[in-house]
């Protein structure tokens, strides 16, 4: 029992740190983790996303230090993904999942080898799209990665954290900011209640895995603020691959 806690806590530290370096992708190991301990697939999804939820936590402990968001460009990220992650949280356990997660996962290693080759791309700060148009398209845009969010398990947070990058012109670090703060507390929340509400987590676990996140999310997120945008882009590029490798090879056993 102790070391099936310890174990727990262990995985979701290096799963969320990576996470909180790159902006998403805790789901690629702590997921599989639960599935092979003996969780159902419902089950083990609702455990994850309530877990989930302490990234958010330990993200923010660390960036409330740093007062580096905008307030209103909050307001607009969780007005335009909470309704796309309500949707896809009801809808998550009613979908096959095989041709969902191939094209997730494809699409996925598509961001990482896009950001290896635009070497620039999130290198520095220039904000951009702020007029109508380009915000009504982001907020379409992060609407339907909401969508994604609430109804599949890992990599959708490194999804927002491109877009914010190419669309809205962030650098990287600050665009890791955002979605840490932003997807992992509020949209994750968000996602967890609707899921949670169709499907009971494995509560027995949930302490183990919530304290191997905050910690987990604060040490990664300290180490991407002291590192850098180069770090950061380097964890986000390999993450997104290794991520989008094991969707796309989860999806073929699924066929």
């Amino acid at each position: 029992m102790i070391i099936e806690q310890l174990s727990l806590v262990v995985i979701s530290l290096l799963a969320n740190a990576l996470s909180a370096m790159a902006g998403g992708g805790a789901g690629l190991l702590q997921l599989p983790v639960l599935l092979f301990l003996g969780l159902s697939f419902s089950t083990a999804l609702a455990t994850h996303k309530i877990a989930s939820v302490a990234l958010g936590i330990g993200a923010t402990l660390r960036h409330l230090r740093e007062k580096s968001l905008n307030r209103r460009f909050c307001l607009f990220i969780l007005a335009s993904g909470l309704p796309g992650v309500i949707t896809g949280g009801i809808l998550v356990l009613q979908l096959p999942e095989s041709l969902t997660i191939l094209s997730l996962g494809l699409l996925t290693t598509g961001l990482g080898l896009y950001s290896i080759f635009k070497t620039q791309l999130g290198m520095t700060h220039q904000p951009c799209n702020r007029h109508f148009s380009g915000m009504l398209l982001g907020g379409l845009v992060l609407c339907l990665i909401g969508i994604l969010n609430g109804s599949l398990t890992s990599g959708t947070g490194l999804f927002v954290t491109l877009w914010l990058v190419r669309w809205f012109g962030l650098d990287y670090k600050t665009a890791v900011a955002y979605v840490l703060i932003l997807v992992g507390l509020f949209w994750n929340g968000s996602g967890a209640i609707t899921v949670a509400l169709q499907q009971p987590p494995h509560w027995e676990w949930l302490p183990a895995l919530i304290i191997g996140a905050i910690i987990g999310a604060y040490t990664g997120t300290h180490i991407a603020l002291v590192r850098g945008n180069g770090l950061v882009k380097r964890v986000f590029e390999a993450l997104t691959i290794i991520v989008g490798v094991k969707l796309i090879y989860d999806a073929t056993l699924l066929f």
